[in-house]
């Protein structure tokens, strides 16, 4: 809730009222109610205001000062009965979050159109919910921003309208941290990391965002697409959201592409993706561009002359590790291939139907990947014998269902199908088990380098992890698009600055999961005005952030001076 002066143009002149915007929860959105008229402007002056706006101002910003005031005595009183904790870890990435300095930039671009909230006050407040406690905004508010050292003077319905606000422009908010990463911290984009992933939403009806599409947790729920793109120290530098029905594979170049145009990305750049985003498009589009790509692709989709050579003996290497055993083996190969785009745009820069690339490929073979794999086709293929015998529904063998020949319908039901093991298919897997192709530009890059950046993509892969596990994502309590993408937009920004906080301050030395719990561990017990007593436990990463920091996170008793350093007024 929030007051404001509410200015309309009428025949008479300029007429003056104070409204109130509250959340309205049988609505879903924000909506405002009279408080107060004023009158007209100029009536207003006759009657000795030199400035009303100003004058009346004032009276709205105590109004507001006044009730945040009451909110948050409310809120310390609830918790207060609980736990005398607050929590200071969140320290870390408020240090960040100003470094990046994106105030001044989200404060000029919110002013043109009047919101009556600070939308970066209110959008650290929400990350910092976010990474010490995820939940819904309703519980962050209640119950979470309570728990932090400093007042947050928000509501919840200013939260609402932030994530609205953030939502409706979350593309230009992504570009302004990306270009503030770049300035600050500095971003290598030799190499670009992307992969996409996906969420789903118990609903029962899609709509414009969420939309029917293949599922990553392979749910028949509506979606939406997430594609995360990071530079080569694994920094994310790119998010784009998609609706669940689209293809994820245009979505990498249309985000290069941006970037390019921005100058975020400058140079040659190596695109690294897995089979998912291996498309003769993204290929051929890459190349066209001056860049280069590091794709994996499935072997089971090469033809029966590349078969011939991955089943060959000759020519493997063995890649060891310290004590000698064996990693991984692997072969390459050198030979001119051909892609048939279909982008229109891309064909008629090409100017043919169809591009020969020269490119390499470099096969690997992992033995304990192998025995992985044919553990998990022997599990398929006894879940689709037991339910052959069963006569089950087609529905019900899921992922199996691709060692399964179905041979009719009963004669009872249509639901009841006849079906029986195909054994051959499951076999002819098995031989394929263990190996995986990468396909490149790069010429005269090593095999083991092309495999090393390839694998790399495990930290993209964390980054989701991260997302949906550490911060829990989803379940989404929101039901407007804007305000999902603005949710959307809010764990982005605590993995970036997760991200920073691991990568560029503690130089990689510890896990995302170790630092998340330690800024959730960092707490400490208001004394009095000025003092503190500091909870947090010694440790090794603790002593390096008291380090990078230069903060008293060390010292049991916290006084004015660390008061001050760790800014906790």
């Amino acid at each position: 809730m929030s007051y404001y002066i509410k200015k309309t143009n009428l025949k008479k002149g300029l007429y003056l009222q104070i409204y109130e915007g509250h959340h309205d929860p049988i609505k879903g959105h924000t909506v405002s109610t009279l408080y107060r008229k004023l009158g007209y402007l100029d009536d207003l002056i006759a009657s000795g205001l030199e400035d009303p706006i100003t004058h009346f101002q004032k009276e709205v910003d105590d109004l507001n000062r006044r009730m945040r005031a009451d909110k948050t005595s409310k809120r310390r009183a609830v918790v207060g009965e609980s736990s005398p904790e607050r929590n200071i870890g969140y320290v870390l990435l408020k240090r960040i979050l100003e470094k990046l300095d994106v105030k001044r930039y989200m404060d000029l671009y919110q002013s043109i159109d009047g919101y009556q909230f600070n939308a970066y006050e209110t959008m650290s407040a929400m990350v910092f919910a976010r990474v010490i406690k995820p939940c819904s905004k309703r519980a962050a508010f209640h119950d979470v921003l309570p728990l932090l050292m400093k007042d947050y003077e928000v509501s919840y319905g200013q939260m609402l309208e932030c994530c609205s606000f953030l939502g409706s422009e979350h593309e230009k908010f992504v570009e302004l941290f990306t270009a503030m990463t770049a300035k600050v911290y500095g971003i290598s984009t030799d190499r670009c990391y992307f992969d996409c992933t996906n969420f789903y939403f118990e609903i029962d009806r899609e709509d414009e965002l969420r939309r029917k599409g293949p599922s990553k947790e392979n749910r028949h729920d509506p979606i939406i697409g997430l594609g995360l793109l990071l530079d080569s120290d694994m920094v994310p530098i790119g998010m784009r959201m998609y609706s669940g029905n689209e293809s994820e594979k245009p979505v990498m170049r249309a985000m290069i592409d941006d970037m390019k145009k921005r100058g975020n990305i400058t140079g040659r750049t190596v695109q690294v993706a897995d089979k998912g985003l291996n498309c003769a498009n993204n290929i051929v589009k890459a190349l066209l561009d001056g860049d280069g790509y590091i794709f994996s692709r499935s072997v089971r989709t090469l033809s029966d002359k590349e078969l011939e050579w991955v089943f060959l003996p000759d020519g493997w290497t063995d890649v060891c590790d310290d004590d000698g055993e064996v990693v991984y083996r692997y072969k390459e190969c050198m030979d001119d291939f051909e892609y048939f785009p279909t982008d229109e745009e891309i064909l008629s820069r090409l100017g043919s139907k169809s591009a020969k690339v020269g490119e390499k490929r470099v096969l690997t073979y992992n033995s304990d990947l192998a025995r992985k794999q044919i553990a998990e086709i022997d599990r398929m293929v006894e879940k689709a014998s037991n339910l052959c015998l069963s006569k089950a529904k087609r529905a019900e063998f899921g992922d199996a269902a691709k060692y399964i020949v179905f041979k009719g319908k009963s004669k009872d039901t249509d639901e009841m199908v006849y079906a029986r093991v195909d054994i051959g298919k499951a076999e002819e897997d098995k031989k394929l088990c263990g190996y995986n192709l990468i396909v490149t530009s790069e010429h005269k890059m090593k095999a083991v380098d092309i495999y090393s950046a390839y694998h790399r993509l495990w930290r993209i892969e964390e980054s989701f992890r991260v997302m949906k596990s550490e911060l829990d994502s989803r379940p989404v309590f929101l039901q407007r698009p804007d305000c999902i993408l603005g949710h959307f937009f809010i764990c982005y920004v605590s993995v970036l600055l997760i991200r920073l906080l691991q990568i560029k301050i503690l130089d990689d030395k510890w896990s995302v999961q170790s630092i998340v719990n330690l800024i959730r561990e960092l707490k400490a017990v208001k004394l009095s005005q000025k003092s503190y007593l500091n909870l947090a436990r010694k440790s090794e990463i603790l002593d390096c952030v008291c380090q990078k920091f230069s903060l008293p996170l060390n010292s049991l008793l916290l006084d004015h001076k660390d008061v001050s350093a760790l800014d906790l007024k």
